[in-house]
């Protein structure tokens, strides 16, 4: 394990300032073998400290390499972690509440791909949560996406769970890497295709599902008149989810192999029509920029662009905050270097 004289220190409240700063520090803490000291985490949030689903993802790490965390309980604003070897094999984690099992998924993917065997990860929580990747987007854009850095990524929903209850449970493959192979996305080519997927579980109306669906293609039609959009419109069966929910995900193909989405989840107080107008709506936003990837995608490949074999290329639109984030703390563990030119990230 590392030495304590080794400790970084890193300050969880700059910046993004939320459990994006865990999830990449330990996940690179882990893979690099360096012990952490982070403190002042969430301390800007209405509620400070960790939340169950934060505890979750450190321990998920901690269990994958046998290390040790210190200080780690509900609420804590400060935590030490050591790493231990990542060995693979099975894990189960829990968030034990809506916690999305996609940043579960977020913190433990960079560890599993270097472990000494192939890893399966049972991962229990919400699946289509608030503030966090929809499994949806997590298989249909970041995993094809992903994949370019040459690695295998097998997820199966086992259950599909939603806020408040959670109840998800997604099953994670992974044979390991001997190296990550560097990535180009520079010329995002001409949209050649928009599809998608619409739900509804539980006791919702099936209705909810078509005006979510005709909403989002009214909107796209406004910007896109020539282009065929296909929208799945799903009822949940109900052994395939726990609880109730709704939302829709439309993603755009490129002639060039991009892929961008938009996203939006059914809440009290908001209609179908307009869910589906929000999904829409992200999605001609992030279109309108011409970068390769949309504004949720860019900050997942940091973590892989600073670990590839070699120099990657990744044009963006507008740098978010969570990607200002993850390049400073990326920069800050594995001393590579990231350049930005005009909208262009450049990792060498």
């Amino acid at each position: 394990m590392a030495e304590e004289a080794d400790t970084l220190d890193i300050d969880g409240s700059i910046m993004e300032g939320g459990g994006q700063i865990l999830r990449i520090c330990t996940a690179l803490g882990c893979l690099l073998g360096k012990r952490l000291h982070v403190r002042q985490i969430r301390a800007g949030r209405s509620t400070p400290g960790l939340r169950p689903q934060h505890l979750s993802g450190l321990e998920t790490v901690r269990d994958l390499c046998g290390g040790k965390l210190e200080k780690a309980e509900i609420g804590s604003t400060e935590i030490v972690f050591t790493p231990g070897k990542i060995k693979g094999g099975a894990l189960t984690s829990d968030t034990k509440t809506a916690g999305s099992v996609c940043l579960l998924l977020q913190v433990s993917l960079p560890c599993i791909l270097f472990a000494e065997s192939p890893s399966e990860l049972i991962l229990k929580g919400g699946t289509n949560a608030e503030m966090a990747p929809q499994i949806d987007y997590t298989t249909m854009v970041f995993k094809p996406i992903a994949e370019h850095f040459t690695f295998k990524l097998d997820c199966d929903i086992k259950r599909r769970g939603y806020y408040p209850r959670g109840g998800g449970e997604i099953i994670v493959r992974v044979p390991p890497v001997k190296h990550l192979n560097p990535i180009n996305l520079v010329d995002r080519g001409t949209v050649t295709k928009i599809y998608g997927r619409a739900f509804v579980a539980g006791v919702l109306p099936y209705k909810m599902v078509k005006d979510m669906a005709s909403a989002a293609l009214r909107c796209i039609r406004r910007e896109m008149r020539d282009l065929h959009v296909n929208i799945q419109t799903v009822q949940e069966p109900k052994d395939g989810a726990f609880g109730n929910g709704s939302g829709i995900i439309i993603v755009a193909e490129t002639s060039t192999g991009c892929l961008l989405a938009g996203s939006s989840l059914g809440k009290k107080g908001v209609t179908a029509d307009q869910v589906g107008n929000e999904a829409a709506e992200i999605l001609l936003r992030n279109l309108r920029h011409g970068g390769c990837v949309d504004e949720y995608l860019q900050d997942q490949l940091i973590i892989f662009m600073a670990l590839a074999d070699g120099i990657s290329q990744v044009r963006t639109g507008p740098l978010t905050l969570h990607t200002q984030t993850a390049i400073h703390f990326a920069e800050l563990l594995t001393k590579v270097g990231m350049i930005e030119i005009g909208n262009m990230q450049t990792c060498i």
